[in-house]
């Protein structure tokens, strides 16, 4: 691995993954500029202002005035911005097309004018669609079922286009990241059944069997750590899954029941939604010795030490632990 500074432009930096992130990006010596709508609040990163090498530009990235003078002065980007999830994407699909996919090349291009040398992309495992009984590595073809997912699978395309030397270009394909984030997401399974198991002392399984791969989010941040560290003719064009164990839903509830404590009840109902992933990320462990360490039975431990230290008030109706509700209430164009 290689140590230098960087000057990183996080697109999306003040969404769930980004709030953990940014504040280690500087940790870690480099420089950071978040480029966000702030739609979940704008005083997240408020004890950072002030901080040398720490910028925020409030603002769309649809709008080439405010990605140019975000992307001043940056030699890498981290693109972590997106209407995330089918439901959130299916409140207004022009939106989420405008956002997730038309604004993408036109980023990329302005990324380049501007000197970036280092772009990261997070794209999703959903743009597998369902592959059952077989283990997915990453070139197994893509067949994305919903609009969410073809798009993420297009912007991959376009970043391939993209690439020229001297502008190095990383592909992941995480799985559903869990845990606490001061932006928190609790409209995701491990952290649903987390807050549930805590919150009302019992969760629904919806079905049981179906693989649901996730990873914490401690181990997110460390692959994009990891994504400024390694040299660039090692991941230049390369795409990667970064997930941890497959666990099927019941064995996720039963990881949260094991941790809350045996008086959460698990209440199993029948679903039509059967979709089951086996998404393998031995491909980035073997190439760059890159595995999860922190794991998911950790992740819902520190989502209960959050909610017994009051970080997470309201939580069963609080809008802004979920995206859909948010995308609902601000009625965004």
């Amino acid at each position: 691995m290689t140590e230098r500074s960087w000057n990183v432009l996080v697109v999306g930096g003040a969404g769930y993954v980004g709030a953990v992130l940014v504040p280690q990006l500087l940790q870690a010596g480099h420089r950071v500029t978040v480029l966000d709508l702030y739609l979940y609040g704008e005083d997240l990163f408020a004890d950072l202002r002030g901080t040398p090498g720490f910028r925020e530009v409030k603002g769309d990235m649809r709008d080439p005035a405010v990605v140019e003078d975000a992307l001043s002065g940056c030699d890498a980007v981290i693109h972590l911005a997106c209407i995330s999830n089918d439901p959130s994407f299916e409140l207004n699909p022009e939106l989420g097309k405008s956002i997730n996919y038309d604004s993408f090349r036109p980023l990329v291009q302005a990324a380049k004018r501007a000197g970036v040398e280092r772009f990261v992309y997070a794209s999703s495992s959903s743009v597998y669609g369902i592959k059952e009984g077989i283990v997915v590595t990453e070139d197994v073809p893509l067949e994305p079922l919903t609009d969410y997912s073809r798009f993420k699978a297009l912007c991959e395309d376009i970043l391939h286009e993209e690439r020229q030397p001297g502008f190095t270009t990383l592909i992941v394909r995480p799985a559903t990241v869990c845990g606490y984030s001061p932006r928190q997401r609790l409209d995701v399974i491990v952290n649903i059944l987390t807050n549930h198991a805590v919150n009302r002392g019992m969760v629904t399984v919806l079905g049981g069997d179906q693989l649901r791969p996730n990873i914490h989010i401690q181990d997110m941040c460390a692959f994009y750590l990891n994504s400024l560290r390694w040299p660039a003719d090692q991941i230049d064009g390369k795409v990667y899954n970064v997930g941890d164990v497959n666990y099927s839903v019941r064995q996720l509830a039963d990881i949260v029941r094991g941790v809350v404590g045996e008086q959460v009840a698990v209440e199993v109902k029948p679903t039509n939604d059967n979709r089951s992933y086996h998404v393998s990320s031995e491909a980035i462990e073997r190439d760059l010795d890159f595995r999860p360490v922190h794991g998911i039975e950790q992740a819902v431990r520190d989502l209960v030490a959050a909610f017994e230290a009051g970080k997470l008030p309201n939580s069963l109706d609080d809008i802004r632990y979920y995206n859909i509700k948010v995308m609902q209430a601000l009625a965004l164009s």
